[in-house]
Order: C-alpha cells, then sequence, then structure tokens
C-alpha cells in the first residue's frame, strides 16, 4: 500500500452566506465520506483547515525569519483540508479523491508521499 495526500483546494467565497441546511448537508457528505475509507482501511489521517485568513506563512532568508500574514499563494482557490490515504496504487487514490465532496466544486490534488523506510 502506498500512502497518498490529497489535498482539497475550494474557494472559501463559495462558501460565505450558504444556508445553514446547504453547510449542514455537505459536512454531512463528508461525514459519510470519512467514515467509508475508515471502514474500507484506506483512512490514515485528515483535519480540515481554518480559513486562510488564519493563515501565516513562515520564510528563512540569510538566517532571519520572515513572516507573512495570509497564505504562501494568492489563488482562486485556497487549501481547505486534506486526507491521508493508503491505497494500492494511483488509480484507486484518484478513485477515492473523486469521492471526496470538495471535488465537485474545487479540486482535489493526489500525491504519493515518500516511504523513507525503503530508503537504505
Amino acid at each position: 500500500m502506498i500512502t497518498y495526500l490529497l489535498t482539497i483546494y475550494e474557494n472559501e467565497k463559495l462558501y460565505e452566506g450558504k444556508p445553514e441546511e446547504e453547510m449542514a448537508q455537505l459536512m454531512g457528505e463528508y461525514d459519510a465520506f470519512t467514515e467509508s475509507i475508515k471502514k474500507s482501511g484506506n483512512y490514515v489521517g485528515g483535519e480540515a483547515l481554518q480559513p486562510v485568513a488564519t493563515a501565516t506563512t513562515v520564510r528563512v532568508r540569510d538566517g532571519k525569519r520572515l513572516t507573512t500574514d495570509g497564505p504562501f499563494a494568492e489563488t482562486k482557490e485556497q487549501l481547505g483540508g486534506f486526507y491521508l490515504v493508503k491505497a494500492k496504487n494511483l488509480d484507486e487514490a484518484i478513485a477515492i479523491a473523486s469521492r471526496i465532496p470538495g471535488a465537485k466544486a474545487g479540486s482535489v490534488e493526489v500525491r504519493p508521499c515518500v516511504d523513507f523506510s525503503q530508503q537504505g
């Protein structure tokens, strides 16, 4: 099994002002998805992130720490959360990613993790 990071990018503004019922339905979809990948044995971990307004970006240049408010890059879609899953191969990881509710309005990046245990 290979470990994949599934990062969910969405436009936060799409959720501003959404009726409470729609947000509850979306959260229910996430709960059902998370439960399904836990039962299938693919789930390793995952979290939802606070809005980008809470982000701080850190850089070290010439030994000095520089911090800026906000995300690394300004884009229409922001990193909203992630799942860490185990999958047999990229096809299975993509199939799992396509079931994430956020994929319907945003995008999900699928990226394999480095397995350092295989290096000598």
